[in-house]
Formats: structure tokens, C-alpha cells, sequence
């Protein structure tokens, strides 16, 4: 232990060293008048990926009609005299194809941070990394001056560089950047984690995400990547002609879910308000004022645990048709994951964990109830009361409590049975109306409404619903989640008087529907976890 604590010491005297000889190398940039944070902006002309796609074309024209000598690669075990002529043969015709590109050079401008360098003499190699990816440069004192030559040999790693120069490829193939002129950014003043092992412990990853998006370009990818599905989500809707709106975080009634909100004091008002739990109530005030097609990409807040799927503040979309049911839904929601899987991953087969899922075959669609008696063998279309489910619950060791009905044990049957079968895109539908309290009601079956969830890879993806427009039907349903809070339900709805008022205006049929947009990104990233698709995720606090 003693042996461990001196090691430790040890190494933070070294980290302690390497900290204050950075800031020693700044403080002489500082005193000779090159101060890197008194720059203001830097001309970046091109990222990386576009300086080599852009060098493979000026390439392939310019060398079009060139013709490569044949070159034979001399056998192994050849003299030493075979050998240096090759190499020179291969050294002059590197030079002609040289020769042709310099002739008519790409000039470019770009900037990233120094992953990477290797010093040789009056030359050195460094790789700068950018959105796109990483580039070489090649630093000579020939081309940029000895000044300038000996500040680069004292740069770090992490440190920002805007390089100016024009494109070519070195002897082994590498597409680079010959700097005519190198100008310091930003002095990086702490030390990243070591190259080939980058950043792996997780919980550093989430807590300095900066970190982690330098050093793990596939964490990078993942972001952008999340936000091409946000944009391809609004390109879709607005070619179905959606009006995209935004609603208050802060309300008096958190409703549209069942979940415990998170609750906040607002001074000025001097009122108790809660951060809301779903996008719903005030989307449908906006069907009834006449938008007809809403939605809303938002931040929601629900006051409940963290896994792998759940974090305490997340981004939900919904959205409401007017004139519409949930069958509507179902087809806006098979058509919109088609396209998003398309554009996002290119194809309609996308792999999750290894698990090949096809959102090129139509979604399969069951109703809750025939899909408990599927995988449970027990139909609740035959139970006739709520001891009946209760002791059907208690012979398949499904936990329950007293104040629950037989629609929610048919829910909790759901639940423990048939979840975990659901890998293919599946529309679960016709759930009971004991859970579904703004649900409008099936005409066939008083105890049954129309809603449904899509699930995929075992989870649910959203929640649909034709969602009920019947203002005396909307006030027993709210009295009886206000019974269930009464008994001790903290995530049961309150009755919405406001809401209610809306109803009682006029609501047309409509159609509505909220995706989890987190779940959604870490589907078509195959990423496992929540954390891993959230740039700053909810972590307890370290102090």
C-alpha cells in the first residue's frame, strides 16, 4: 500500500512538472509578443475530409494521361545494388508525378488540434484533427521560418493549429499538407489522455464529454449523427406540411404522462410550478385552436431512476394530426423510422448489438391482448374481474398491487412476458383504458382504447393514441387518476381545468404520438447505453 501511495505521489509530482512547463512555454509566447489567445479568427478554407476527396480528384485529372513506368519489386533476398536501385527508380517516379501536381497545387487552410507530432531536424510530420477526421502536415523550417520552426518544436499535444499550405502525397501514400504558414490557435494548458488508449473509463467520458469528443472520433460520430436524425425528423414532417411550435417547460400541472415531476418555486410569481413530464396537453390546446398538424422536439423531466435507458431529463417529440386516428399514426410512424434508417444508416437493415432489425418489412401489428396470451398462454379477453386477473397474477408470480384492476395486470402481464420478444419493429395496440387515461375509448370495447407502442429491440420506441375529444369522458378519467393519487399514486394525473375548458370548446379527431428521441438515436448508432447518446448526462455530483 505504502509502495501504491508513493507511485501515486510520484506520478502527480510528474503531472505536476509537465503542467507548469506548459504554461512556462506560453508565458514565453506571451513575453516575445505571440500570444495565441490574442487571436481573434483564422481563414479555414476546407476540413480534412474535404482536403483529401478534394486532392483525389485534382489527382486523378491532372494525372490522367501519365503513364507510370513498371517498376519491378526485386526478389526477396536480392543485392544490395538491385535493391538502392529500385528505390530509386521508385524515388524519380514519385519525383515526375510530383513534379506534375506542385505544377498546379491545392492550396488550403485549415485548423484543428495536434494529435500527433514527430520532430526530425529541420522537417517534422503532425497530424491535426478537425470535424471531419485527421490530416498530416508536413513542417519544414525551409517554409515557414526558423522562428516559427522553433516555437512548432516546442508545441504539445492538444495544442490548435490553423496551417495554410497546399495538398500532396507523401512516398508511402499519405494525402498531406505541405505549411507555408503555421499560426498557433490555442495553447492547451492540461494533458490529454495517452493516443492508443485514449479515453476508456466511462464515467470520465460522461462527465468531461469535451475530453471524450476529442480523443474518440466514433463518440464524435455519434453526435453527428444524432443531430442528422433531428434534421431528417423535420424534413419529413415538413413534407407531410407539420408545423414545428414550442410550449412552457415551466407549468402548474404536469400532465400527458404517468411519471413523478420535478417541482421548482418561481419567486417573482411567488407560486410552486413543476417542470413538465410530456408535450401533450398543450399540443392538443393547439389542435383545438386550428393548427391541425403540430409538433414539438423538446426537454421533458421526470423525477424518477437512471439505467441504461432512462435519464431524468430527456428529449421527447410529439406530435398531433387532426383528422386522424391511431392507425393514421401507425403509417406517419412505419414511414418516418423507413426513412430515418435509410438516410441515417443507408439502408433499412441496421444492426443493434449484433442483432440484424429490418424496417424494410411492414411492421408487425397485435393487440396487447393477443400478445399476452402469445407469450403467456393466458387470454384476458376471458377474465371477467379484477380478483380473477389478480389471481391469475398471483399463479404466474406476477407482482401487482391492491389497487390494481384487471386492465392493469393485463399490462404488467405485458410486461414480464412479452417485452423481451419483441426485437422486430412491432405495433403493440389496443391497451387497456385503465393506463391510457387521455385515450379515446374502442367503439367494439368499452374496456379497451386505441393506442398503441412501437416496439423494437425489446423497447418502446412511442406511444400513440386517437386521442379522446370527448370533455365529459376526460373529466371522469381525470377524477379517477385524482382517486389514484389520493391513494398514493405520485405519478397519477391531476384534472386539468384549462385543458378541460379546450375540450369543451371542440377538439376535431386526432391523431397523436410521442417518440423518446435518445432511445431512437442509440437504435440507429448502436450505442448501448442512454449516456452514450446524451452530451451531458445526469450524474451525481462529485462533491
Amino acid at each position: 500500500m505504502a509502495e501504491q501511495n508513493n507511485n501515486n505521489q510520484a506520478k502527480e509530482q510528474d503531472l505536476g512538472q509537465l503542467l507548469k512547463v506548459r504554461r512556462e512555454k506560453l508565458a514565453a509566447l506571451q513575453e516575445a509578443g505571440r500570444d495565441p489567445f490574442q487571436i481573434t479568427k483564422f481563414d479555414q478554407t476546407h476540413h480534412t475530409d474535404e482536403v483529401k476527396s478534394l486532392y483525389e480528384t485534382h489527382e486523378a485529372e491532372l494525372l490522367k494521361d501519365y503513364v507510370a513506368p513498371v517498376i519491378e519489386e526485386p526478389a526477396e533476398g536480392a543485392d544490395d545494388a538491385t535493391v538502392s536501385a529500385y528505390r530509386q527508380a521508385k524515388k524519380e517516379a514519385y519525383n515526375a508525378r510530383r513534379a506534375i501536381l506542385d505544377a498546379d497545387p491545392v492550396n488550403v487552410s485549415v485548423a484543428g488540434r495536434m494529435m500527433l507530432q514527430r520532430v526530425m531536424g529541420k522537417a517534422s510530420f503532425a497530424h491535426l484533427r478537425d470535424l471531419k477526421g485527421d490530416v498530416q502536415i508536413y513542417v519544414s523550417k525551409d517554409a515557414i521560418g526558423d522562428e516559427a520552426y522553433a516555437d512548432f518544436k516546442k508545441a504539445d499535444i492538444g495544442d490548435i493549429y490553423g496551417a495554410k499550405g497546399y495538398v500532396f502525397r507523401t512516398m508511402t501514400g499519405e494525402i498531406s499538407i505541405h505549411v507555408t504558414e503555421l499560426t498557433l490557435l490555442s495553447k492547451s494548458l492540461q494533458i490529454l489522455p495517452e493516443k492508443f488508449h485514449g479515453l476508456t473509463d466511462t464515467d470520465t467520458r460522461y462527465r468531461q464529454r469535451y475530453v471524450d469528443l476529442i480523443m474518440n472520433p466514433e463518440s464524435r460520430d455519434v453526435f453527428v449523427k444524432r443531430s442528422l436524425i433531428l434534421k431528417e425528423i423535420r424534413k419529413f414532417l415538413d413534407g407531410r406540411n407539420f408545423m414545428e411550435v414550442e410550449t412552457p417547460m415551466l407549468v402548474h400541472n404536469a400532465g400527458g404522462a404517468a411519471a413523478r415531476p420535478f417541482e421548482t418555486h418561481y419567486n417573482s410569481l411567488d407560486e410552486d410550478v413543476k417542470l413538465r413530464i410530456s408535450l401533450e396537453l398543450y399540443l392538443k390546446r393547439l389542435i383545438v385552436g386550428g393548427l391541425e398538424r403540430v409538433y414539438e422536439i423538446g426537454r421533458v423531466f421526470r423525477n424518477e431512476g437512471v439505467d441504461t435507458r432512462h435519464n431524468p431529463e430527456f428529449t421527447l417529440m410529439e406530435l398531433y394530426q387532426a383528422y386522424t386516428d391511431y392507425y393514421g399514426m401507425m403509417e406517419l410512424t412505419e414511414s418516418m423510422f423507413r426513412y430515418l434508417a435509410e438516410k441515417v444508416c443507408g439502408t433499412t437493415k441496421i444492426s443493434y448489438n449484433g442483432i440484424e432489425i429490418d424496417f424494410g418489412k411492414p411492421f408487425e401489428r397485435i393487440t396487447m391482448t393477443e400478445c399476452v396470451k402469445k407469450y403467456s398462454g393466458v387470454d384476458f379477453d376471458q377474465v371477467t374481474s379484477d380478483e380473477e386477473a389478480k389471481a391469475l397474477a398471483k399463479e404466474h408470480h406476477v407482482e401487482f398491487e391492491e389497487r390494481h384492476t384487471k386492465g392493469d395486470i393485463l399490462n404488467l402481464f405485458f410486461e414480464e412476458y412479452c417485452e423481451k420478444n419483441l426485437i422486430q419493429p412491432t405495433f403493440v395496440m389496443d391497451h387497456p383504458i385503465a393506463i391510457s387515461p387521455l385515450t379515446k375509448k374502442k367503439p367494439t370495447d368499452p374496456e379497451k382504447v386505441e393506442r398503441f407502442e412501437l416496439f423494437i429491440n425489446t423497447w418502446e420506441m412511442c406511444n400513440a393514441y386517437s386521442e379522446l375529444n370527448d370533455p365529459i369522458d376526460q373529466r371522469e378519467r381525470f377524477a379517477a387518476q385524482d382517486a389514484l393519487a389520493d391513494a398514493g399514486d405520485d405519478e397519477a394525473e391531476h384534472t386539468d381545468e384549462d385543458f378541460l375548458n379546450a375540450l369543451s370548446i371542440g377538439m376535431p379527431p386526432t391523431g397523436g404520438i410521442g417518440y423518446g428521441i435518445d432511445r431512437l438515436v442509440m437504435l440507429l448508432t448502436d450505442s448501448p447505453a442512454i449516456r452514450d447518446v446524451l452530451l451531458f448526462p445526469t450524474l451525481k455530483s462529485q462533491n
